[in-house]
């Protein structure tokens, strides 16, 4: 790209997400790519210790971390299970920025709450890396530099051909679904502790007495970890905005043994 296109203090911030770890040097050769093309550009890590070609929890960390930003804000994800297929790479516009990776639906989180602008195929290649790219690190070789370019002023429309924002690839999570008091919906992601992050928005309970049933175990609903005994389960609405189950001072998912996609229940009282 030219550097008389780089637009300063427009979209300057870009936004890393993977599955490939610290102790591999991946992360920093993509970071390398992108000062190559805008060295002013300013990279911020999301998440890299996402497990191995889990799409639902890297959707779910950018569903939860993309509101945090500036508007302008070029989001680049790479958990890739089908690269070097015949899977799209896209950019997509949204009303808060812009999001650069496969087409498998690891945006469909960031795309239920927002709606899309523009979708492109990354098509355009002297927006690449090279036009001979690995068939096995499009993150260096395509998304990383398509990312810089956008995030310094490149068009989006320049990047490849449009395609329909309802054509992108959905991951397909349960639906919450609520009958009178009663709402169920399912584990959508697991964090760093252990706890179990449902797809039941807060608002369910908010003002609430309310419980949740997994199977044939009931756990109170809070507001607090503190307000039950260490070791003890909780539900409660985590900083998300999530209905979540914790152990107070312990892991949920490994005491509990509920996993990904597990069914639960959450049952307003009052």
């Amino acid at each position: 790209m030219d550097k008389s296109q780089i637009l300063d203090g427009k979209a300057s911030v870009v936004t890393l997400l993977s599955d490939f770890g610290d102790r591999d040097v991946y992360v920093a050769v993509m970071k390398g790519v992108i000062a190559q093309i805008n060295p002013q550009l300013r990279v911020i890590d999301l998440n890299h210790q996402i497990t191995p070609q889990n799409l639902a929890a890297a959707r779910f960390c950018l569903m939860d971390a993309y509101p945090y930003f500036p508007e302008g804000t070029v989001h680049i994800a790479v958990v890739d299970p089908g690269v070097g297929s015949k899977r799209r790479a896209i950019a997509v516009e949204f009303a808060q920025g812009f999001l650069v990776g496969p087409d498998n639906g690891i945006f469909s989180g960031i795309l239920s709450q927002q709606q899309a602008i523009a979708a492109v195929e990354l098509t355009n290649r002297n927006y690449w890396r090279s036009t001979e790219i690995s068939h096995t690190f499009h993150g260096r070789d395509i998304f990383a530099p398509v990312g810089a370019n956008l995030a310094s002023g490149v068009p989006i429309q320049e990047l490849g051909r449009e395609i329909d924002p309802a054509s992108l690839v959905q991951l397909e999570i349960t639906e919450c679904q609520q009958r009178g008091n009663v709402i169920t919906g399912c584990i959508q992601y697991i964090d760093h502790f252990g706890n179990l992050v449902s797809n039941i928005p807060g608002s369910y309970v908010q003002g609430k007495t309310w419980r949740v049933q997994v199977g044939s175990l009931t756990i109170p609903g809070c507001e607090t970890y503190s307000d039950v005994k260490v070791r003890e389960a909780i539900a409660l609405v985590g900083s998300h905005g999530w209905v979540e189950i914790a152990i107070n001072s312990g892991n949920a998912q490994s005491q509990l043994q509920i996993n990904w996609q597990d069914s639960l229940e959450v049952i307003r009282l009052g």
